[in-house]
C-alpha cells in the first residue's frame, strides 16, 4: 500500500504530459525541476490522488465489512467524492466514467443499473484500485478472482476491466508469496503463472461467461505484440504498462520508468508502485519519498490493521 501511495504521488506532477516532455529519469522526484509546468499545480508535492484514495476506500471496506459488498462500496464512493481519504480533504482528478457512475448512485440507481459496461468504457478506474484486494484476501485463487470482478464491477463492468483487475491481484499474490530475490529473479513468470492460473480459473466457470472472459483473457495477453505500453488510462494499456515496469532493479527505478511513460502517470505509478511495493519491501522504499509522502496521518491506522489482521477468506 505504501508502494501505490509513494507512485501515486510521484506521478501527480507530470500527469497529462507526453513522455517527450517528461524530465529525464534521474530528475523525476516528489517536486518536480523548478522549470517544470507540472499538472495540479495546486496540489502540494508528496499528495496522492483519486488512485490512492479509493484504494484506500476499498481496503477500509474490505476490513470493516469482513469481505465485499458491491451496495455498501457505492455508499463508501459517494462519501469518497465528498473528500474522505483525500489529503486534507481536497478532491482532484476523478475519472470521468467514474464520475458518471457516482452521479447515478447519487440519483439513487443501484449498482447493476449505474455501472458502465460497454466496449468503450473500459477506464483504469477500477483497476487503479484493486490492490487490496490481494492484499486483504487469504482464499482460494478463484475467490481473490471473484472478488477482483467484484469491486471493478461497481463502476467497471466490461470484461476487459474485470479480467485486467484479476491478472493484477493475482501478480501481486504471486510477488507476495515471494521472498525479494525470488521475485526479482522470477518476474517474468509471476506473470506467466498469474496468467495461467486465471486461465484455468475462467475454463471452470459456466459459459456463456465462461466463453467470454477467456476469449477476453487471450485477447489481453496478445495486446502487447502489436501495441507498445504507453501508460495511457484504457485499462488494458495501464495494466501493461505497470507490469513492464517488474524488470527495474530498484523501487525508485520502476517508478521512474512508470512516469516515464507520460499521460495516466499517477495511476501507472501507483499500479507500479503497489507490485514494486511487494517485489521489493518496506525496507527498500525510499527513505526521502516517505518522508515527503503527504497524508501518512490517515493511511497508517488501515495499513496497521492490514497487518495485524488474522486470516481471511
Amino acid at each position: 500500500m505504501w508502494g501505490l501511495l509513494l507512485g501515486d504521488a510521484l506521478g501527480v506532477p507530470y500527469e497529462f504530459t507526453s513522455p517527450d516532455e517528461i524530465p529525464d529519469l534521474s530528475y523525476l522526484d516528489m517536486s518536480p525541476p523548478a522549470d517544470f509546468d507540472r499538472a495540479h499545480s495546486s496540489v502540494l508535492p508528496g499528495t496522492w490522488s483519486d488512485d490512492g484514495s479509493q484504494a484506500l476506500v476499498l481496503l477500509h471496506h474490505l476490513q470493516e465489512h469482513g469481505g465485499f459488498n458491491a451496495d455498501a462500496f457505492a455508499h463508501d464512493l459517494l462519501r469518497w467524492r465528498k473528500g474522505w481519504l483525500w489529503v486534507d480533504h481536497t478532491v482532484f482528478d476523478v475519472g470521468l466514467q467514474t464520475e458518471r457512475v457516482l452521479r447515478r448512485f447519487a440519483q439513487g440507481l443501484v449498482v447493476e443499473q449505474a455501472n458502465e459496461a460497454d466496449e468503450h468504457s473500459n477506464g483504469n478506474g477500477s483497476l487503479m484500485r484493486t490492490l487490496p484486494v490481494a492484499l486483504w484476501h487469504e482464499g482460494s485463487d478463484e475467490e481473490l478472482v471473484q472478488m477482483a470482478h467484484a469491486q471493478s464491477r461497481v463502476t467497471h463492468a466490461h470484461a476487459q476491466s474485470l479480467v485486467s483487475c484479476a491478472l493484477y491481484v493475482l501478480v501481486a499474490r504471486g510477488l507476495s508469496n515471494d521472498v525479494a530475490t525470488t521475485a526479482l529473479a522470477q518476474s517474468d513468470s509471476t506473470v506467466a503463472q498469474a496468467i495461467l492460473t486465471l486461465r484455468t480459473i475462467y475454463q471452470k466457470w459456466m459459459e456463456p461467461e465462461r466463453d467470454g472472459l477467456v476469449a477476453t483473457l487471450d485477447w489481453i495477453c496478445a495486446w502487447p505484440r502489436t501495441h507498445c505500453p504507453s501508460g495511457k488510462g484504457y485499462v488494458v494499456d495501464s495494466l501493461w504498462s505497470c507490469l513492464s515496469t517488474l524488470k527495474a532493479n530498484s523501487f525508485r527505478e520502476a517508478i521512474r520508468q512508470a512516469i516515464a511513460f507520460g499521460n495516466d502517470t499517477d495511476t501507472t505509478a501507483a499500479l507500479a508502485g503497489g507490485l514494486a511495493g511487494l517485489r521489493f519491501g518496506m525496507s527498500r522504499l525510499p527513505e526521502d519519498w516517505l518522508q515527503n509522502l503527504r497524508g501518512k496521518e490517515l493511511a497508517e491506522p488501515l495499513i496497521f490493521r492490514l497487518r495485524c489482521a488474522t486470516p481471511r477468506t
